[in-house]
């Protein structure tokens, strides 16, 4: 009895020494503020993601960049569209040289003959031919109506020579004033044929959606027949048939209505999807039931629930039109000289003889190559954006 005494007071004695002295601190509350990402917009989360997709960034600007330069086509090309010398055909680029003495400067190539094989070479000369920024040159209109002069970078003084950057094609007319005057017609029929195509998309897809039931099914059989044709020979068709003595302008809306007639289906499948999705959202429903009518609903409330994913369609329909245009241009059925466009560049390089000793009348390809893979980016940097609430 007295070891069992002791033994629970033993016992007792360890469980106080046990027990904390302190009172039981309770565990800290979750925290319930919301986070800065909680309180952004839709279009905020999206600027967020598109901005960490470095090449779709980088795409952007260099996007930017061309519009910019197709936009002042006047002021950064050093010579006009039509400019020629014929004593300088097939003259090779010529990339300007910085020196101390001589600051930006080319040497003048002089066409000679060869006296054996007879063939026509360039050699440079001596005499130096200075350049540079905003130098005095030819009278333009910018836009067509504001009277200039200056140039962003050329000849510094007005017939003490000839410069080619990129060299001159078969008619004397230097390729890099030509390149930049094409990218106006080649990057802008790319964006009205895009509007075209939303009006169209948007329009015709809507109603599939929306409306349904035997309206839905024959817009989609119609849209899988469209989509059944090869699009080349169907845009050589639609090309073939334009009378040949229209201007440059009717030409050139011509040719954006055809690229838009067959290029309107993926958007409206896109926006069918959407809508038979939301349609029967509360707000949709809510606004049915409020009186709104079929149109207010589709195009004011359902509409802009899924623009992000418009233009990343869009976007990346782009590149289709642009190629399409070459396309037609190159083969001669779509815009025509004295139009310059990218397409209308590479007639000169019909002939395999010419591009092997003249490469450098192939420079629109690449600059259509690197357009289309801008254009390629940045259309995935905005899919990537488009859905920000996704985890990755």
């Amino acid at each position: 009895m007295r070891g069992a005494s002791v033994e629970g007071r033993g016992t007792s004695g360890e469980a106080k020494a046990v027990s904390p002295s302190a009172p039981h601190t309770p565990p800290p509350a979750p925290d319930t503020r919301p986070s800065s990402l909680d309180t952004l917009t839709q279009w905020q989360l999206i600027r967020l993601r598109f901005a960490k997709h470095k090449p779709a960034v980088v795409s952007f600007y260099l996007l930017i960049l061309f519009y910019l330069v197709a936009a002042l086509a006047e002021f950064v090309a050093p010579y006009d569209r039509g400019w020629s010398d014929v004593e300088k055909i097939y003259c090779p680029p010529q990339p300007p040289m910085f020196s101390w003495s001589e600051g930006w400067h080319v040497r003048e190539l002089e066409r000679r003959i060869d006296p054996v094989t007879l063939k026509n070479y360039y050699a440079a000369s001596d005499r130096i031919v200075k350049l540079g920024f905003l130098p005095k040159g030819e009278p333009y209109k910018l836009w067509g109506w504001i009277p200039a002069e200056r140039r962003l970078f050329g000849v510094e003084e007005p017939g003490t020579g000839r410069w080619y950057f990129l060299g001159a094609d078969k008619y004397g007319r230097d390729v890099f004033s030509r390149i930049i005057y094409g990218a106006r017609i080649s990057l802008s029929i790319g964006l009205v044929s895009i509007i075209v195509t939303f009006v169209l998309g948007a329009s015709i897809g809507g109603i599939s959606g929306y409306v349904g039931g035997k309206a839905d099914t024959l817009i989609q059989r119609i849209i899988e027949i469209i989509n059944s044709f090869p699009h080349l020979p169907l845009w050589l068709a639609f090309a073939a048939v334009m009378p040949p003595d229209w201007s440059a302008l009717k030409t050139y809306f011509a040719i954006t209505i055809v690229l838009s007639l067959l290029g309107w289906t993926g958007l409206a499948r896109v926006v069918r999807g959407k809508i038979l999705a939301l349609r029967e959202e509360d707000y949709a429903v809510a606004a049915r039931l409020l009186g709104a009518g079929h149109g207010r609903i589709l195009f004011r409330h359902l509409l802009p629930g899924f623009t992000s994913h418009i233009i990343v369609s869009l976007s990346l329909s782009v590149p289709g039109m642009i190629l399409g245009e070459t396309a037609l241009s190159f083969l001669g059925l779509g815009l025509r000289p004295p139009v310059v466009s990218w397409g209308v560049m590479l007639q000169d390089c019909l002939n395999m003889d010419v591009v092997a000793n003249y490469p450098w009348l192939l420079t629109p390809v690449f600059l259509i190559v690197l357009t289309v893979l801008a254009f390629n980016f940045f259309g995935d940097g905005m899919r990537d954006a488009a859905d920000p609430y996704s985890a990755k």
